[in-house]
């Protein structure tokens, strides 16, 4: 499908359209901008991300596709956990934090029912693939 947006162009029509061209995905799976700081360069970095709710928070799977390493935004956000989110056109300030274990089995099947292709990544890769929350500040 040509008309699926990936990486900055995703980024770039939902900030413009605040979430209105690019919030619902492809297959319909909802999405939400990520803002973290650069562990490196101290930069802003922004990512499209696939997302459910738990309670007040928005979870996010970093599964980078099944890579063998972590995502450069989960690196990021490990490193400086004070995050900005973009859902549809609401935007706040968030905490950023990996789910524990027993967290993430509770999070793992709601998050691959809405993206069964998780599954797989998990199979693909060796290491464990880190479930995060996003608690408004």
């Amino acid at each position: 499908m040509s008309d699926v947006l990936f990486g900055d162009e995703h980024v770039q029509k939902y900030e413009e359209t605040d979430g209105e061209v690019g919030h619902v995905w492809q297959d319909g799976v909802p999405t939400l901008i990520l803002t973290t700081t650069g562990r490196k360069t101290g930069e802003p970095r922004k990512f499209a991300l696939i997302y459910q709710t738990h309670g007040d928070a928005y979870v996010v799977v970093a599964s980078k596709g099944g890579a063998p390493d972590d995502p450069g935004w989960y690196k990021n956000l490990v490193a400086h956990p004070n995050v900005k989110v973009q859902v549809g056109a609401e935007k706040f300030d968030a905490v950023a934090r990996t789910a524990s274990a027993e967290e993430k089995a509770e999070l793992w099947p709601m998050m691959a029912a809405v993206w069964p292709s998780y599954d797989d990544y998990k199979v693909k890769t060796s290491r464990d693939i880190p479930v995060v929350l996003l608690d408004p500040a």
